[in-house]
């Protein structure tokens, strides 16, 4: 009988579709459990099997998993779920990160707090479970601070703060919000931080081994949305090398020995200091962009250590990968022309084109990630190559971006 792989919920697009198309290759079965099936519709087109499963009780998929069979392996590709794939795979005696491990890491105060114990640079940080206690802390901390949810995903609710205004405002609508996108209860608790100034990096490692260090370009304040992403860093050696130490000393800190882990850092001044560490897979394209640039294939060697497989990360090329997102700095509406894809599609080192959204679909200045239009990748064997590359295929995507007269509304 073939093995099944279990995914509790996935992302709808991007990583999603390829973590069950992975499990395929390794030859399992991947079966998908999922409060709402209907929302992935690669599923329906892919013939995945899903089953219509409470994901938000850790109860109730524990007792689907039970009825699996020849279950080799529980697992998923969204942040949301991963407290609750891996407390599953322990109790069924099957791999996977520590329970324990990954639900004080989804907390970003007890991350922070963990890091801090460990002697690792970061955010000097508060929690506060009211407006008044966040605005407490950033005036204790120093204007601007950054407010954020106590467990997020994606940046969505992160914002730079300048005053007492803007803290409680910002505190006070995070507060009031009582489940996540996916209707998951959150903890009334909000997290005030240090803003940390310089440059922006991310190294992805796994099983506690640093495998890349990206460059990131950020949208403009006070928003933080990833707008793009290089790789190689562009460091000087000594720079990216040090990137690393930090990141294995992080998640091996935080327990994160299993698996895939994003570790997002700053360099500023005094060197780089840990901004966030996520207990998955990172988003944006970035696996992807490391498998054409390396051949580096993270999101199977995921899934290849859920089934309880030896994983294997050897590079087979040393090549230079850029993505680019495109975002709408104003309320917009995405109209362009048919041949505006091809345009850009035919430019030397554009590997990748795929547009999120539709013809007259209706943008807003971008907020985290859900507002990103679509995304380029290109690759070369020069940085500076695959960087112009992206650059003039997302200048081509931008004439699709038709501004809405002023007082316009998305």
């Amino acid at each position: 009988m073939t093995a099944t792989l279990l995914f509790i919920e996935s992302n709808s697009t991007g990583t999603g579709r390829l973590f069950a198309g992975r499990a395929r290759e390794l030859g399992a079965r991947p079966l998908l459990l999922a409060a709402d099936p209907d929302r992935y519709g690669y599923a329906r087109e892919d013939r995945i099997e899903t089953r219509r499963v409470d994901t938000g009780d850790a109860e109730a998929v524990l007792r689907a998993a039970r009825d699996v069979p020849d279950l080799a392996g529980v697992t998923t590709s969204s942040e949301y779920y991963v407290p609750t794939a891996a407390q599953v795979a322990a109790d069924l005696g099957l791999p996977g990160p520590g329970p324990a491990a990954v639900t004080a890491c989804r907390h970003k105060g007890r991350q922070r707090d963990t890091l801090a114990a460990a002697g690792l640079p970061s955010p000097r940080h508060a929690a506060a479970a009211s407006a008044r206690e966040a605005v407490t802390a950033a005036r204790a901390i120093g204007y601007p601070v950054v407010v954020k949810p106590a467990a997020g995903s994606g940046s969505m609710g992160v914002l730079k703060c300048s005053d007492d205004e803007d803290v409680a405002g910002h505190a006070e609508g995070l507060l009031a919000v009582t489940a996540n996108e996916r209707g998951l209860p959150v903890e009334p608790l909000v997290l005030v931080e240090e803003y940390v100034r310089g440059p922006e990096f991310s190294v992805e490692t796994f099983a506690g081994f640093a495998v890349a260090v990206v460059a990131k370009h950020l949208g403009p304040a006070p928003y933080f949305v990833e707008i793009g992403h290089d790789l190689p860093s562009g460091l000087p050696h000594t720079e990216a090398a040090r990137m690393r130490q930090i990141a294995e000393h992080a998640v091996r800190g935080l327990g994160l020995g299993f698996g895939a882990a994003h570790v997002e850092l700053r360099l500023t001044q005094d060197g780089p200091r840990v901004i966030e560490v996520n207990c998955r897979l990172a988003g944006g394209m970035i696996p992807e962009m490391v498998r054409r640039a390396s051949g580096l294939d993270l999101v199977t060697a995921q899934v290849t250590a859920a089934l309880g497989a030896r994983v294997r990360l050897t590079p087979v090329h040393d090549r230079h990968a850029s993505i680019r997102f495109l975002v709408s700095d104003l309320p917009a509406v995405l109209d362009g022309t048919p041949d505006t894809l091809g345009a850009a599609t035919r430019l030397p080192g554009v590997e990748e084109i795929k547009m999120y959204r539709g013809r007259g679909d209706r943008l807003r200045p971008a907020r985290d990630f859900r507002d990103r239009i679509g995304h380029v990748l290109a690759v070369s064997d020069r940085a500076e190559e695959s960087s112009a590359a992206a650059a003039a295929a997302l200048d081509c995507l931008r004439t699709a971006i038709r501004p809405l007269p002023e007082g316009g509304s998305p």
